[in-house]
């Protein structure tokens, strides 16, 4: 839990976000974290686009090598932002909040396009936006009380078994699209059976580490209803 410094609360700016010049900047660290948000609807797009343009087959296995790429650098930001806050001195309140904020925008984009696919049932999709909204609304309390949560290590662990689980069952995708495996093997059949077990294993960890938030930071939503 870090207490929010004064002119975090006013929306004041501190000196060392502006140039000499008097201009506002965004620091690195944010500009990383920022780029996972930006790479989700290309994600997405990339994803579809062979079935929209179903008459170019060839881009079936383009789309592998362009959405796969474009994920391990998107997820890679999540390591570099806050390893380049920390040796620069840019660790910031804000940062505590967009970081997960960006982690859960690449991840649910992810996710959707698994549901469409028919790897992840739409349930668990549900259930795991219900948590992420809940959590987000912790957060906007907190803020209003002069806290800024930060990613707890049970909600690191949940953000790596979304990564875990997403590029597991991209890699099957990419299989099929590439022309590796048919629907039918049973190379496949097994694959998509792990998916849903790490799909229900996501979906536990995230309610477990919601309680874990719960239980650090609900004293803060008594206090609000108070």
């Amino acid at each position: 839990m870090t207490k929010i410094t004064s002119h975090a609360r006013l929306g004041h700016i501190p000196k060392k976000l502006y140039t000499s010049q008097g201009r506002y900047f965004m620091q690195t660290a944010t500009k990383l974290t920022f780029c996972r948000i930006f790479c989700a609807p290309f994600f997405f797009l990339i994803y579809f686009l062979p079935q929209w343009l179903k008459y170019f087959y060839s881009l079936s296995a383009i789309s592998v090598y362009l959405m796969l790429p474009l994920l391990v650098f998107a997820e890679f930001t999540d390591y570099l932002d806050g390893k380049y806050a920390r040796m620069h001195n840019q660790v910031s309140d804000f940062g505590k909040v967009f970081d997960p904020f960006a982690d859960v925008f690449l991840n649910i984009t992810v996710f959707f396009c698994l549901v469409l696919s028919g790897y992840m049932p739409a349930i668990i999709l549900l259930l795991i936006i219900y948590r992420e909204i809940s959590m987000t609304f912790i957060r906007l309390v907190a803020i209003q009380e002069g806290v800024a949560i930060g990613a707890r290590k049970g909600g690191k662990t949940k953000t790596v078994l979304y990564i875990i689980s997403s590029f597991f069952a991209l890699g099957i995708e990419s299989a099929l699209r590439i022309g590796l495996f048919t629907p039918e093997d049973l190379t496949i059949k097994t694959g998509k059976i792990i998916c849903m077990g790490l799909f229900i294993l996501c979906l536990a960890v995230s309610y477990i580490s919601f309680a874990d938030y719960l239980i650090a930071f609900g004293n803060l939503l008594v206090k609000k209803n108070k």
